[in-house]
């Protein structure tokens, strides 16, 4: 009885997966059919194959392709990802295993900041970008990510760091460690599955910003991916939608191909964070 539950359980859990991943294979499908075909029906499989949407859609517009647009996503997410994992493991450090003033205030400042929508500090943002010379450059995105104001990665690497028993502290400062060899050589390797959860989310979320990149970023030679897509449905008369199917495939598999490479650690991450030790 119990094989039995546990084949329709296998049989409804990928019933449910192929329902939730028909719109990726939809995707990728249709990057391969005819211009007119892609939004006649929603069936899979095009009537003829296109084959040349991937390579005229890599052109792009004018002199830039999207190996320019690529060239810009990695030189503007690439730096974000390691900057908001170092600045963020050092302030969680500071709140989990030290006590100084205003220590609480400080916390809950910072949680605060959680429940702060992105439209109310656009404008000043941008006003402040603006004064500092930053716009049209990546330092919008650099410099905030240094500066850890993601208080979300904050808290989950501070709820690690808790689960961490503080004998391996005291066990390494009496073998000579300062505070900051006991982060990097005891903390820290203990910390992958966090950290690899804050790269992956970053990343993620780098990879995908379209809104801020659009007001910081006003050079066509200096747009990401996000926006080189948008570009394209801008300045084509007709659209070719296969193409515009072909590249969006195309812009999601680093992506895919991170997220399934830093698995494991991305759930051990979510799954022990906040577990005491």
């Amino acid at each position: 009885m119990t094989r039995q539950n546990n084949l329709w359980t296998i049989i409804l859990l990928s019933l449910f997966g192929l329902l939730f991943i028909y719109p990726l294979l939809w995707l990728v499908f249709a990057s391969f059919k005819p211009n007119q075909e892609v939004f006649s029906t929603v069936g899979l499989l095009p009537s003829t194959f296109v084959w040349d949407s991937y390579s005229k859609g890599w052109t792009g517009i004018g002199k830039n392709s999207f190996s320019t647009f690529f060239t810009n996503t990695f030189i503007m997410v690439v730096p974000v990802v390691i900057l908001t994992a170092v600045s963020s493991t050092i302030v969680a450090y500071g709140f989990a295993r030290f006590k100084f003033p205003l220590k609480k205030l400080l916390f809950g400042l910072m949680m605060s900041t959680l429940m702060l929508p992105d439209a109310v500090i656009m404008i000043p943002r941008y006003i402040l970008f603006k004064n500092f010379g930053w716009l049209n450059t990546y330092l919008p995105f650099y410099v905030p990510a240094l500066l850890a104001v993601h208080a979300f990665f904050v808290y989950l690497l501070i709820q690690f760091f808790r689960g961490i028993p503080r004998d391996l502290d005291e066990a390494a400062f009496i073998d000579g460690c300062g505070s900051f060899r006991i982060l990097t050589r005891v903390l820290v390797p203990l910390a992958k599955p966090a950290l690899f959860s804050v790269c992956i989310f970053q990343f993620i979320w780098t990879w995908n910003e379209f809104f801020n990149a659009l007001i910081y970023i006003n050079s066509v030679s200096k747009f990401t991916v996000a926006l080189g897509l948008r570009m394209v449905l801008d300045n084509e008369g007709a659209v070719h939608w296969n193409q515009v199917m072909a590249m969006s495939v195309v812009t999601i598999l680093p992506c895919v191909i991170v997220f399934f490479i830093a698995q494991k650690h991305f759930v051990d991450g979510i799954s022990t964070t906040g577990l005491k030790g």
